[in-house]
């Protein structure tokens, strides 16, 4: 558990708005209040948030659905009490085992670097920056990795502190609320294809395409050449074939008896579930199979032998590698991809925005606005 006593106030402090999440539970465990403004300890740069998407992750996390003791899906979890009470006592219900509350969540951060620490170039003071929320904690030669809003605090405030390594300064004509679409899902989406090796000849199945993380892969394998056949809900068919989706076959038909056998080079499916099975099926012999979340449920039917006889890869996806993230900035700045905005929700309007994103009716992302600092916060940086 962090230090419960780090965010009293005294008649001095220095403060600002945050959401702090107090523990694994509903949505009454997410408390908007004054926090004290942090200071970049050497090595750090504070920033400003002007804009934090919103994620499965955070939800996950809130809700203790990493602990192994929870089979269902992410949908489902909410609406069973019981076995929200069980991840909720445990203490593996984290992204890294255990987690840190009470803390502030918020893993996408697009914001403006207001402040340095020692050793620290001050000319990163006043640009407009995205933060790679994926920190490799021992290096790029190890998989050992620390995510901020996870492991510590994060971007649901107006001010935020993060490793000066972790800041990428970004030149385009985007929103502020655009570029806060992109880090946790873009970045998460370009890990698996670039982990999976898509190129322009390779055929990719994506599930669940419409929502933020998909929408991400199908516009990802898109500009790489690729030919990309989405899943996605009947209502959303349309617009996930805007996004450049070359087929998209609806969510309740079989992806078998569409697709046949042997005929996807590359999975990627951020929803397993009941439907794995059929994942592996469409897989030709040396396809590969990437995932990084399983929100319809992390309980799958595997059939040894369709891995072994195809010489399937698959491929778990959490640790970002080196080149994904400069790459997503590469692209933003050479117009080859779009952001995916689907509403815009004040930072005091969590809850709702959370319970909107669970009903799963948008296509892309949701993104949280902080409030504009206060003059006492402008004088303090000025």
């Amino acid at each position: 558990m962090a230090n419960s006593n780090r965010f009293d106030l005294t008649d001095t402090t220095l403060t600002m708005k945050a959401v702090v999440t107090t523990g694994n539970g509903g949505y009454d465990k997410l408390d908007y209040r004054d926090v004290p403004l942090p200071t970049p300890s050497a090595g750090e740069v504070l920033v400003q948030v002007l804009a934090a998407g919103v994620n499965n992750t955070e939800i996950n996390t809130r809700l203790g659905w990493y602990s192994s003791k929870v089979t269902q899906g992410t949908e489902n979890l909410t609406s069973n009490e019981d076995e929200m009470n069980d991840a909720a006592e445990t203490a593996d219900g984290g992204w890294n085992d255990s987690t840190p509350f009470p803390f502030i969540q918020g893993t996408d951060c697009c914001g403006r670097v207001v402040a340095v620490g020692e050793g620290i170039d001050s000319a990163l003071i006043g640009q407009r920056i995205l933060i790679r929320s994926c920190i490799r904690s021992n290096g790029w030669d190890s998989l050992e990795n620390i995510w901020m809003a996870s492991d510590f605090d994060g971007a649901f405030a107006q001010f935020v502190n993060i490793a000066a390594s972790e800041v990428f300064p970004v030149d385009c004509d985007w929103s502020d609320a655009e570029l806060g679409t992109i880090p946790c899902a873009y970045g998460t989406a370009e890990n698996m294809i670039h982990r999976a090796g898509v190129d322009q000849n390779s055929h990719v199945l994506v599930a669940g395409a419409s929502g933020g993380v998909g929408s991400a892969v199908v516009q990802l394998c898109k500009r790489r050449g690729a030919k990309v056949t989405a899943i996605a809900g009947k209502s959303k068919i349309d617009q996930v074939k805007a996004l450049g989706a070359d087929t998209v076959i609806e969510r309740n038909d079989s992806v078998l008896e569409f697709l046949g056998e042997k005929s996807i080079d590359v999975v990627i499916d951020n929803v397993a579930g009941d439907a794995f099975p059929e994942m592996t099926e469409v897989l030709k012999r040396g396809g590969r199979y990437a995932s990084s979340g399983a929100i319809a449920g992390p309980m799958v039917n595997l059939d040894m032998r369709t891995m072994y006889l195809k010489d399937l890869t698959l491929i778990g996806c959490t640790a970002w590698d080196e080149p994904v993230f400069p790459n997503l900035i590469g692209y933003i700045e050479r117009g080859e991809i779009k952001p995916l905005l689907a509403k815009s929700f004040p930072l005091s309007e969590i809850e709702q925005a959370q319970r909107e994103f669970t009903e799963k009716h948008h296509v892309g992302k949701f993104v949280l606005l902080p409030p504009a600092m206060t003059e006492q916060q402008k004088s303090h940086f000025s």
